[in-house]
């Protein structure tokens, strides 16, 4: 059974909901395992221009199910008014199945997080303040509601009034707010409400999974964020609060028999990333504001500006080899044209030693990017869908970060519509690389 994997390789918003979007015409099944509504992936189409932040990529395909998986965190408000700006897009969005063991991601989450960027001040993590940790933390200190239990009416207050007490408790001593001051029966309300209009999707996920295997179904696993931002070995504290690699997707999705063996990492063709954290390459002043401007880099669910800079080989390489990456899909390669060179950050200066290697924070933090410069190229490369179509310095370029990567690179993004893309596989030229 056709099984792949889509990641991203470097701090997230690398273009992965575009390359699902194209590779979910040929799937059955697309599911999301991990993460919440605290990034978006954003996808241009015959149908136009959406922001999806929790529903599957897969979506714009009426042949395909798209799964929220266990392994999520789900705001129900944010979900169904997600279903119904996509269908206003004129999409059916019905072929949705959410996982009956997915966390519910409440309003006191998103107060909760607030509470704590606030108290943090200058040392807070840059969160999206929608309430991600603290509902990812309630499932592991046990504290959390299961979609499946919003329907039990009676069984879901008696679990929220134990767990509002406690919280109301942190809320007076940590963070002095007022007492009670989250209110159980404007909590039930919002479970209610939502919690009905969701009714109809949620299912065992798994089971249906593991039965879309016997009936030889092709299934697609959608990442959120990319590998530097995951919780294990991304770049910690600073990082998402769930596990962003391939090798999550079996627990994630509930899928137990899948192995990530074809798994298609997205790189960005220079480095952005929103929220706090090391980025040696980061670049700043007035010409990286121009080039943030005309590359677009605002963050699809905040609209805050994203940090930029050139292209990190060290950074990406060690996303490669997290993700288990079997084949590179290489987004943005039009945003380059017009510059006269093209930087690559083939190392960093730490301490006055010289390192290829990805290392922790408190290097990170000290670490100054070594840079090698190759030709840019000038031409418009938006209209290219073979490889040979591209600028030899273009070519180039992709090779050089092929050896570096370690890696093929075989999908290459020259625009964010669907079809602008070259595929090298179906060019021939891959096996030229």
């Amino acid at each position: 059974m056709p099984l792949e994997t889509v990641v991203g390789i470097q701090w997230g918003d690398e273009g992965k909901g575009r390359m699902v979007d194209y590779l979910a015409q040929e799937a059955d099944v697309v599911v999301r395992y991990q993460g919440g509504n605290n990034a978006g992936h954003t996808v241009i189409n015959e149908h136009g221009e959406f922001a999806l932040h929790l529903i599957p990529s897969g979506i714009f395909n009426a042949e395909v199910t798209n799964v929220l998986g266990t392994g999520m965190v789900i705001n129900i408000q944010s979900l169904w008014e997600e279903i119904e700006t996509v269908r206003k897009g004129g999409v059916a969005a019905e072929n949705i199945l959410i996982s009956d063991r997915a966390t519910v991601c409440f309003p006191y989450h998103q107060l909760e997080d607030v509470w704590e960027e606030v108290r943090l001040k200058k040392e807070a993590f840059g969160s999206t303040r929608q309430g991600i940790a603290p509902a990812y933390g309630d499932r592991y200190v046990k504290k959390a509601i299961q979609i499946g239990e919003l329907f039990d009416k009676d069984w879901l207050r008696k679990r929220l009034t134990n767990i509002l007490e406690w919280k109301n408790q942190i809320a007076a001593g940590v963070y002095e707010q007022e007492p009670d001051v989250i209110c159980i029966d404007e909590v039930m309300a919002w479970a209610e409400k939502y919690g009905e209009k969701i009714k109809p999707y949620v299912a065992d996920a798994s089971q249906f999974l593991h039965e879309a295997e016997e009936q030889g179904k092709t299934i697609m696993f959608e990442a959120q964020l990319g590998a530097l931002r995951d919780i294990n070995f991304g770049i910690y504290p600073m990082t998402t609060s769930s596990p962003t690699l391939a090798a999550y997707a079996p627990i994630g999705s509930g899928f137990f028999k899948s192995v990530p063996n074809h798994v298609i990492g997205v790189l960005k063709s220079y480095s952005s990333s929103v929220g706090a954290g090391p980025m040696p390459v980061e670049q700043f002043g007035p010409e990286a504001d121009a080039f943030r401007k005309h590359s677009n880099e605002f963050g699809a669910t905040t609209g805050r500006p994203r940090r930029i800079g050139p292209f990190d080989a060290v950074a990406s390489r060690y996303g490669v080899i997290l993700q288990g990456t079997t084949e590179i899909a290489l987004t943005k390669l039009d945003i380059l044209s017009g510059l006269d060179t093209v930087q690559i950050c083939t190392a960093y200066e730490i301490d006055g030693e010289t390192t290829d290697h990805f290392q922790l924070n408190n290097k990170l933090e000290n670490a100054k990017p070594v840079f090698e410069e190759m030709p840019g190229w000038s031409e418009d490369i938006t209209g290219c869908r073979t490889f040979s179509d591209l600028p030899t310095a273009a070519q180039n370029y992709i090779f050089r970060l092929e050896e570096l990567m370690k890696c093929p690179v075989r999908y290459v993004s020259v625009g964010p519509e669907r079809e602008s893309l070259i595929d090298r596989a179906a060019d021939g030229s891959l096996k030229a690389a």
